[in-house]
């Protein structure tokens, strides 16, 4: 029964695959591309695709690079600033009390004036500190909205084809440090790159059982600006958090471990790559 259980889960795996829409190691692109934006009719109902050319007609891409018109036109914005000792906010990390296990740990927040903020996000990594700037609860209408000329409202093709306007704008601005642990998002989202480019490692929904979803106690980072150290603090009351409890990336000597611990993540079929460079966007 094991074996017959075992076999029909890998079936699934190479079927969902296999639609149309999805990749296979043996149909490249590695990524379903549409060279301009998709038109209604031919949305992928939870089916990713990349959109190259996306937004041509957005000011952003030629003025968000530079980060002196940043610093000009937010010169006044406090904006909400994330700080970790890795660039791993909203991931696991060794328990405060007991560093053989784990929990969920959140960013240390400080409100902070948006040149400040940029400098410090630009400067991530120099004293043990990482910051990202990844407010997200709409935090480009509430936080940015000087910025708003710079963009559509909304992308009228999508609008359309979802049946509805943005729920939510946010705007993330980070560095190579910045990393987002595997995640599952309740809405479909559009991922627009301006500078830089965002790599994302994806999986189908019917591979949620390979990411070994646990309970973690919930905690936070607190920063410490005099000594620039970090402290983790369990949330009081004590609360817990589903989350994935695989790292796709381990560390080298931890990997054998992790190998073992998760063998239907690491020995099962490789997440779907993409890298989103400036102007283009993925839809998930």
């Amino acid at each position: 029964m094991a074996e017959r259980i075992e076999s029909s889960v890998q079936n699934l795996w190479q079927e969902v695959r296999a639609k149309p829409g999805h990749p296979t190691p043996h149909r490249p692109p590695p990524y379903p591309t549409h060279p301009t934006p998709i038109p209604p009719p031919l949305r992928h109902p939870n089916k990713p695709c990349l959109i190259s050319a996306a937004v041509p007609h957005w000011p952003a891409l030629s003025l968000w690079p530079s980060a002196a018109y940043l610093r000009t036109t937010l010169s006044t914005t406090s904006v909400s600033l994330h700080l970790t000792p890795t660039g791993k906010a909203d991931s696991l990390a060794p328990h405060p009390t007991s560093p053989s296990t784990l929990c969920f740990a959140s960013a240390h927040v400080r409100k902070l004036p948006f040149p400040e903020a940029l400098e410090s996000v630009l400067a991530s990594g120099e004293a043990k500190t990482v910051a990202y700037l990844q407010q997200q609860n709409d935090c480009f209408r509430s936080e940015y909205g000087a910025l708003a000329g710079d963009c559509e409202e909304h992308v009228p093709w999508a609008s359309e084809a979802l049946g509805c306007s943005p729920e939510a704008v946010n705007l993330w601005v980070g560095n190579h440090l910045s990393e987002t642990s595997f995640h599952k998002d309740h809405y479909e989202n559009l991922y627009v790159v301006i500078t830089g480019e965002k790599r994302f490692l994806l999986l189908p929904p019917t591979d949620v059982h390979r990411m070994y979803i646990r309970e973690y106690p919930a905690a936070q980072y607190c920063y410490q600006q005099d000594s620039g150290e970090f402290t983790l603090e369990l949330e009081d009351p004590i609360a817990y958090v589903p989350w994935c409890s695989v790292d796709p990336y381990p560390l080298l000597q931890e990997k054998q471990r992790e190998v073992e611990k998760f063998p239907l993540y690491f020995n099962g079929p490789k997440p779907f790559e993409v890298t989103v460079k400036a102007g283009e966007m993925l839809y998930l």
